[in-house]
């Protein structure tokens, strides 16, 4: 393979510095060179005093073509990530399950909704009665189901995954308050259930949770059923649901004496206002006639 060099008359007037990596290539008949490498740009050295930009490179092009696709790359991902940050959003249910139970404390919190104070008031009280009675309750708010119906199906799955044996589970209750859908539901093994009653438990499910989270008072509604589970579970006397102020709202509509009497004052006034309409223009007609 031999080296190109150029003419020797224009020797004198050209200043040819090959590039380092330039394949030199054996001469070719044709007049164009089918090579994809190019070299840099002759200058000749009487232009000294002029400034000129070279063109950019084969190996100049590539780089920023390469530096463009990754630009795309970047750009897709960032279009196509705000839909998996929101499918993680709506798999916290999940979240919830595969972490299994809290250790250092009795409440999973994965709505965030409950406070400092509630959750410090629930660990003394639910730390007290399994000092006394063994019975472990833990307290669960999730802010939306996507894979039960309902809070009851979540729950059971819950204590299912949680505590798999009948032995693990036997004293063990879980609650379970979705924020979004406003409901609750408790359950748990059958020793808790047992030593709760059947009456507590319904109650808690249908007064404490659902009538406190519709006016988004959670903390309450969480608070408040943890400590109706406890007295039932000490044998103490129920402290009761939330309680309603029955304000009643004046109505709207009017009695039926006052329709009636509204009914009257209207039939008469409408057949005062025909009688003018009828008598006074033919009074009038009758007044024009007998003047001619």
């Amino acid at each position: 393979m031999g080296a190109i060099f150029p003419p020797h008359s224009l020797s004198p007037l050209l200043n040819i510095k090959p590039s380092p990596s330039r394949i030199l290539l054996a001469p070719s008949p044709q007049p164009k060179s089918n090579s994809l490498f190019c070299s840099k740009p002759i200058v000749s050295s009487l232009r000294k005093n002029q400034t000129s930009s070279p063109k950019p490179s084969c190996t100049t092009w590539l780089s920023h073509a390469q530096q463009g696709l990754a630009a795309l790359a970047i750009s897709l991902a960032l279009n196509f990530s705000p839909v998996l940050f929101s499918d993680n959003a709506l798999a916290s249910e999940f979240d919830v399950l595969n972490e299994g139970p809290p250790q250092e404390s009795y409440v999973v919190d994965d709505a965030g909704v409950l406070s400092r104070v509630t959750r410090s008031d629930l660990k003394r009280l639910l730390s007290d009665l399994e000092s006394r009675k063994n019975f472990h309750i833990n307290f669960i708010t999730v802010r939306k189901l996507t894979s039960k119906a309902d809070a009851f199906e979540y729950a059971d799955q819950v204590l299912e995954r949680w505590y798999p044996s009948v032995e693990e589970g036997n004293n063990k209750g879980i609650v379970v308050l979705i924020t979004s859908q406003k409901e609750g539901a408790v359950t748990g093994g059958p020793a808790f259930v047992q030593a709760v009653g059947e009456n507590i438990l319904d109650a808690t499910v249908s007064e404490n949770l659902p009538v406190l989270a519709t006016d988004e008072k959670y903390n309450e509604a969480i608070y408040s059923t943890a400590k109706r589970l406890v007295a039932a579970i000490d044998g103490l006397p129920d402290p009761g649901g939330p309680s309603f102020n029955d304000n009643k709202r004046e109505s709207n509509f009017k009695t039926k004496e006052e329709t009636e009497e509204k009914r009257g004052q209207f039939t008469l006034v409408v057949g005062g206002l025909l009688v003018i309409a009828f008598v006074v223009p033919m009074a009038q007609y009758y007044a024009y006639v007998s003047k001619k």
